[in-house]
Parts: structure tokens; sequence; C-alpha cells
């Protein structure tokens, strides 16, 4: 996906998300040195940029490669193909594998079909650090903030960040932080509003402000399955299942300390890296709003949306396999209608689980569960034949790994895969992309309501219009739906 306009592209450095990484070359004309939109280096200024679809361009200007972002490495150049994307997916399995003791960095290198050698040299190259120490940095800053913020036992918050045993999380605490964990628990213990006594804990999430949360709330609303979601009272609630771990959240907004509070049950204290990952990626936490909305005002048909929305997030997908099948059953029909069939699929194919709330009562179904059914028992639901072979098909497909529903998954790619299901077509696939991939220049061009609020222009029309909102269509989009 090419970023043709310069101002979409310069917008999109300005932001350093990893997510453009590839997708083109900053030349910079002060320095005659050509970057990836990720380098670490100080923003040059605007007249100073020229932009690139690719390394050869760049150089055919006569640009040099920089030696800070090493260009090679890009997405698709790397000795290793897609080295920083991969890195970033490596990164969130390793989050996920947190969960299961015995998935080594062995078994992770093996998921993408790669030796454990290799993984550690993207690892490497990428972020700077080795495998173990990122996953080390990780478990002792979740360590830290759960030692400060909850009263899980110390032997609880050993396991809960990653650790095998007891004795090796001390070690490591003392050995990086040069005190015993315990002493934390010691200054926590002096603030006791934050040390309830509950079967459940309460962690906050930083993000970049403004943050629209009341809009956030009222997409999640709109499309919430009965039993498994559940928004009410300015907050969101699910049952989780993660690995063989249960439970349930409730997420709500602390505006002054500009961070969502997360509470769960300790029965998901030994998945939180991977739990919290994923609820970064639903609320959309590491968004620069005021990036996206500084570059969308640009255009004088979302101004009057954007500041009057400038906080607004796209909301990600806490599973993708969940989200995709939403999707299709979304396809064609009102979102209050989606939302009733959706219920009927989760309520056929989900497990129970008992929550102190009546409104939580069931899991999401799993891909695994979903491919021992046929066409005709999904299509009983009320769900049009295709669909149901569509959401067979797809679950075959996570289940066999075929198909990556996650972020960091390479866009392009996923939405060409998604087109060749029956039933789904470009629409369904960019929103998809955006949600679930989290994707910020996902554009569902053919959707009747983005054309109807563009004045009900042709999807080649709003393609074209779109052109001036890269890289955050997906932005755009929301904008559209909420306030045009």
């Amino acid at each position: 996906m090419n970023l043709i306009d310069d101002d979409a592209a310069y917008s999109a450095l300005k932001s350093r998300d990893p997510r453009f990484d590839g997708v083109f070359y900053v030349g910079v004309t002060s320095t005659g040195v050509y970057c990836r939109p990720i380098c670490p280096v100080k923003i040059p200024k605007r007249e100073n940029c020229q932009f690139y679809p690719n390394a050869g361009a760049a150089e055919k200007a006569s640009f040099r490669p920089c030696l800070r972002c090493r260009p090679e490495l890009a997405p698709g150049h790397a000795p290793v193909d897609q080295a920083h994307r991969l890195a970033d997916l490596i990164v969130h399995r390793m989050d996920e594998g947190l969960a299961d003791e015995g998935a080594g960095l062995e078994e992770i290198a093996a998921q993408f079909h790669l030796s454990s050698r290799q993984l550690r040299r993207i690892v490497q190259q990428e972020l700077g650090v080795s495998p173990m120490e990122l996953i080390q940095t990780r478990r002792l800053l979740l360590a830290k903030q759960l030692l400060t913020d909850t009263k899980l036992p110390v032997i609880d918050v050993a396991f809960a960040s990653g650790f095998s045993s007891l004795r090796r999380f001390n070690d490591a605490f003392s050995t990086h932080y040069r005190m015993p964990p315990t002493r934390l628990r010691k200054e926590a213990a002096t603030h006791p509003a934050k040390l309830q006594a509950t079967d459940t804990s309460i962690l906050q999430l930083g993000y970049r402000p403004p943050y629209d949360w009341e809009a956030m709330l009222q997409f999640l609303a709109g499309r919430a399955i009965r039993e498994v979601e559940f928004v009410s009272d300015g907050t969101y609630s699910r049952t989780v299942r993660l690995g063989d771990h249960t439970g349930w959240i409730k997420v709500s907004n602390a505006p002054a300390k500009n961070a969502l509070q997360v509470e769960f049950t300790h029965s998901l204290a030994p998945v939180l890296p991977a739990l919290l990952g994923r609820l970064r990626n639903v609320f959309d936490l590491s968004a620069r709003p005021d990036v996206i909305a500084a570059h969308l005002m640009q255009d004088p048909r979302l101004r009057p949306a954007v500041l009057q929305k400038p906080g607004l997030r796209v909301p990600g997908a806490f599973d993708g396999f969940e989200m995709a099948v939403r999707a299709i059953l979304g396809q064609q029909i009102t979102v209050q209608a989606a939302t009733k069939i959706a219920c009927r699929y989760a309520e056929a194919f989900g497990e129970k689980i008992e929550t102190p709330f009546p409104e939580l009562s069931r899991l999401s179904p799993l891909a695994t569960r979903v491919t021992r059914a046929t066409v005709e028992g999904i299509a009983s639901l009320g769900i049009i034949r295709t669909r149901a072979a569509c959401i067979l098909a797809m679950a075959e497909a996570i289940r066999s790994g075929t198909l990556q529903l996650e972020p960091g998954a390479d866009p392009e790619a996923t939405i060409a895969q998604l087109v060749t299901f029956p039933g789904i077509g470009p629409w369904t696939a960019h929103y998809i992309a955006m949600r679930a991939l989290r994707w910020p220049d996902a554009f569902p061009k053919e959707d009747i309501a983005v054309r109807n609020k563009l004045g009900g222009v042709t999807a080649k029309q709003a393609e074209e219009m779109s052109q001036a909102w890269r890289p955050w269509r997906s932005y755009a989009v929301l904008h559209v739906w909420n306030s045009l």
C-alpha cells in the first residue's frame, strides 16, 4: 500500500507509528540520508523531506541509507523478510506465551517458521535487546505495578508477571532494582485505599489525551454480544478466556489520570501480559490523537467532526475471530439485526461461565469449537448459508494457523486472503483489518453509510475523496460514521 501523498506520509512520519514501517521512505535533503518512518532521529522539517515508495527510488534520487534505522531492515527488505513487523508479532506472542510455562523461544520461533537463532537476531536488530532481556524487562515492570497497586500475594505476583519460581523473581528484582519486592509492597501498604481485599484487582493503562470514552462505549455497546459483553454506567465488561484461564474484566475511564482502569478477576492473573496487551488494542491506547486530528482537520469536510470529537479512537478487537464473525454477520443488515444473530450464535457455540453479573454468563465461541459444526447447523441460527460456510472456513483457517487475525499481521496480504473466503467482500475485509489488525489506513469504500454521509457518492468517488485522509483513513471512517 503506497503512500503517494507527501502530506499523508509526513503525518505518518511525525507519529513514528511502526504500522507504516516499510510502506514508505523519507529522503532528507539537508543531510542526504533516507530513513524509515520509525527512525529515532529528530523529525526533519517538512520542506526538507522527500518521500519514496521504496528504497530503490530513494537511492536513485542520490540519497544514502541511514545508519541508525537501516532501511535494509524494513519489512520486505530485511535478511529475514518483514523484520520489524515480525518483531512486533514476536513481542505479542511472547506476551501471550507468558501464560504457558512450556511456551519457550523455540515454540514461538516455530510459529513463524524460524529457528530460535533467527528469532533472537530479529529481536536484537529491531529492538536493541535480546528476547530474554525484553521478556525480563516486561515481566519486572508488570510485577512492579502489581506490587504497588494490588494486594495479590507476592508469590502470585511472581507467577502473574511470568516468572517460573519465587526465587527467580526475587533474584531478578534484586539485581535490576536493587531492592527486594517486599519493599514496594510495604510502601503500597501505606495507601490502604489501593489495597482492597477482594477476588479482583485494578490496574491502570495510560493513554494520550484527549480520549472520547463516550464514543468508544457507544460503538462497543451497539455491537456487544449478549452474555459475553456488557456496557453500562460508563464501563465496558466482558467474559475472558485466554488459554486455560477464564474470568471477567471491567474497564472504566479515569480522565483525571489519563488512564483506563481495568478490574480483573484473579483467575486471569496468570495471563495478565496477554490480557493487558489485548485491552490496549481494543481501546486503541497507542494512538496519537494530536497527530491524527491535525492531519484530518486539513480536509474542510472532516474539520467540524474532528473538532467535535478530537479524541475519537478506532475500537480494536479482543479476539480476531470473534470480531470477524461479528463483521460477517453484519453484512447488508442493520447493526441491531446483526447483534441479534450474533447473540444466537454465541448461545449455540459459547460455553457458560459463572460471574457476579447476570449480564455476563457466556464465553465467546472458540474457532476450534465452531469447526466441529456443519454449514447446516450454523445456518439454522438464521444465518445465510453463504455466511455460514464463510464462518466455518474461517474457523478452520484460524485453527490451522493459515489465517492470523491479530495486530501486526500484514494488512495487504490478510485483506487479499480474506476476500477469497465465500461471502467476504472488500468492505468486510477492510473493516476486519481496521479493527482486528489495527491497520490505521483501512477504508471500506463500499460501505453504504460512508457513501451516503459523504453525499451519496459511489465507491470510486469515496476512494478518491479518502486520499486526503491517508494514512489515517480508519480514523476518518469513524468520524464519518459518528458525526457527518
